[in-house]
């Protein structure tokens, strides 16, 4: 073989191996390029998920506040409402003592109900 061949094929070769380098690179740029668009649908579906869980926990946290205030109103009510029966009962009780028609024993209720003592 000549020189001038042996040149040809070694330059030839440069050059594919340039190429092949080339297109070696472009191909992980390529990847690389991917990945990175991946990682940042990722990101935002996970920024999108965090959003929605505070979103939540926070309705959650609202509704047992909600609960909790309710049950402390209808505590408040049923005290209101025993308060009134002792209040009812004691003037009910004080009725009957200071009444000169009242029989021993009968309290408000049974005259209230009684037909016979209505007027």
């Amino acid at each position: 073989m000549s020189t001038l061949a042996i040149v040809v094929i070694v330059i030839v070769a440069v050059i594919v191996i340039a190429l092949l380098a080339v297109v070696l690179k472009r191909t992980r740029d390529r990847k690389l390029e991917d990945r990175r668009q991946i990682a940042a649908e990722h990101r935002e579906e996970s920024t999108s998920r965090r959003l929605a869980s505070e979103k939540e926990a926070a309705a959650a946290d609202e509704q047992a506040a909600r609960a909790r205030r309710e049950a402390a109103e209808a505590e408040e009510r049923s005290r209101a409402a025993e308060r009134e029966r002792e209040t009812a009962r004691a003037h009910g009780e004080h009725a009957a003592k200071i009444d000169p028609d009242a029989k021993p024993g009968e309290d408000d209720r049974e005259r209230s109900t009684d037909p016979r003592t209505r007027e």
